[in-house]
């Protein structure tokens, strides 16, 4: 599948999101919690090895983003879920969407996500989200060939199809909301080239 011709190049601020009620729900999640979700996670992949993961929502196959499942978990979060993900996709102005892939991502303080790019077909045509939960200063995102920090309650468009890492420098876990986006109206550009 060809990369959405609007993806964002490198990374691009989506503007400020409320996220005190979903911030609040998130930090509160037991270990156990974290542990057992991780567990079930259909993205197990060797760059995320030090990232926890709460999968809401997963596409059922790497070659498209067109169908996705709803893990269990999705019915008791989507009411608290939803909101911010309308918020943060807000100024992309789109009148039909959908969001194939949901999750939080957890990294403890010193985990690193080595550099890596999202190569399964289906990852090219959605826009890729992040929504800082929590956060601190020493966390650095690489997108080649910047670096950057994304602050907490601010929503980000990344270019998941370039070189991009993490780094945890801190001493608190950072965890995101990451969500994958897309036009139901923009056709989807072939599988081939």
């Amino acid at each position: 599948m060809k990369a959405n011709p609007r993806k964002t190049p490198g990374i691009r601020a989506l503007g400020a999101v409320d996220i005190s009620a979903l911030r609040a729900d998130v930090l509160a999640i037991p270990a156990e919690v974290w542990a057992r979700e991780n567990a079930a996670k259909p993205n197990k992949f060797e760059a995320l090895d030090s990232t926890q993961h709460i999968v809401f929502r997963f596409i059922t196959s790497p070659l498209s983003p067109a169908g996705s499942i709803d893990f269990p978990i999705w019915a008791e979060w989507r009411s608290r879920l939803e909101p911010v993900l309308a918020e943060a996709t807000r100024s992309y102005g789109y009148q039909r969407s959908a969001y194939p892939r949901v999750m939080l991502a957890k990294m403890d303080p010193g985990g690193i996500i080595h550099p890596h790019v999202d190569a399964n077909p289906a990852a090219g045509w959605p826009h890729k989200i992040h929504v800082p939960i929590q956060t601190n200063p020493g966390v650095e995102f690489f997108i080649a060939p910047h670096t950057y920090h994304m602050r907490e309650g601010e929503a980000y468009e990344v270019n998941n199809r370039g070189l991009h890492a993490v780094k945890n420098l801190g001493d608190t876990p950072r965890i995101h909301l990451i969500f994958e986006y897309y036009d139901l109206d923009q056709p989807m550009e072939s599988m081939a080239g």
